[in-house]
């Protein structure tokens, strides 16, 4: 995948790349997977407690998230230990709020001069 300069246009395969990692990160249960990884590493045991999912649907999901760059797993005896890519996990969700911060302050501002 290059890398797309300032200004540049990207490929029509570069833009399907981001359109693939975008169509990743808009499914509310990876969403809520990445956020309980924020706090620190987990077990899908730990997983199901906290989110409900079933454990074919967990695994199915950090499946993808793994393979997008954004979860990595390690083994500990015979259980699987997943953390979130921490730098870049926190990169995104701090650029979501601020913008959707900046899009509501907007919102409050257009009402309060009605």
């Amino acid at each position: 995948m290059g890398v797309v300069g300032p200004g540049s246009i990207p490929s029509p395969e570069l833009l399907e790349e981001f359109s693939q990692f975008f169509r990743l990160l808009s499914e509310p249960a990876r969403l809520q997977l990445l956020c309980h990884l924020r706090q620190g590493p987990c077990d899908v045991a730990s997983l199901i407690e906290a989110t409900g999912f079933s454990q074919s649907h967990i695994s199915r999901q950090l499946s993808q998230l793994q393979r997008a760059g954004l979860v990595s797993c390690e083994r500990d005896g015979v259980r699987l230990i997943y953390r979130a890519d921490a730098e870049l996990v926190e990169e995104l969700c701090d650029l979501v709020q601020k913008r959707m911060k900046q899009r509501l302050q907007q919102q409050l501002d257009q009402l309060q001069i009605a």
